[in-house]
């Protein structure tokens, strides 16, 4: 669903990410994490298509769903206004993207605030109607970038069960997390160094424990 092949960029004399591969399969669920400034957010916008590589190359197939982490809302317009908004973007009708929309707010604890205007939401409410217009195009591949921002425990727990439920549809997800409460749900964590390839966790259940390879390995 998703194959980074020898991925460069450079932003002025800061090199972000260098000859960097990365691939998830249909099915899967993965998990990066790593210090600050070593390419995470660099690398989802290089996968959605938002910045080009300065060199290699980025495949994708499917449809995308992208949640970036600072939430691209307005505040003036309603939660409504923004389902609409967004999912004439996509090619849905709005009423449509109104019945699909509020479907997915609701599994995140959002009920009966279609008419509430973004501006008076608290910051983890903002962050659920931002991960809900990923969803609204029922994508085939998840690039999430710390998603959960805000979310109180139960609202936690519950993003990781649906993350069980798209890995069983059979969608390819990418989380970027700084929090690793939850990660062995995950089919693999990537830990991103500073400029180079990624350390790779596997989880090995039989083992219940992680087998790493260097990225060169990998």
């Amino acid at each position: 669903m998703l194959e980074v092949n020898a991925v460069s960029k450079q932003f002025g004399t800061k090199q972000v990410l260098d000859r960097f591969d990365f691939t998830v399969n249909a099915g899967e669920v993965v998990a990066v994490t790593g210090e600050n400034g070593c390419g995470k957010s660099t690398l989802l916008k290089l996968c959605s298509g938002l910045i080009s590589p300065d060199s290699g190359s980025v495949t994708r197939r499917g449809v995308l769903g992208y949640c970036p982490q600072d939430p691209g809302l307005l505040p003036r317009l309603t939660i409504d206004e923004h389902l609409a908004v967004f999912g004439v973007g996509m090619g849905l009708p709005p009423r449509k993207a109104l019945i699909k929309g509020r479907g997915i707010l609701r599994s995140l604890g959002i009920p009966d605030a279609e008419n509430t205007r973004i501006g008076a939401l608290s910051g983890g409410t903002r962050q659920k109607v931002n991960l809900a217009l990923a969803l609204l195009n029922d994508p085939e591949l998840l690039l999430l970038d710390e998603p959960y921002q805000g979310f109180d425990h139960g609202t936690y727990v519950d993003f990781w069960d649906l993350v069980d439920d798209w890995r069983d549809e059979g969608k390819a997800v990418v989380i970027i997390t700084h929090l690793l409460t939850e990660t062995k749900r995950a089919d693999r964590l990537e830990i991103m160094r500073r400029v180079g390839g990624p350390v790779s966790l596997f989880d090995d259940e039989s083992e219940n424990d992680f087998l790493v390879a260097t990225g060169d390995d990998w």
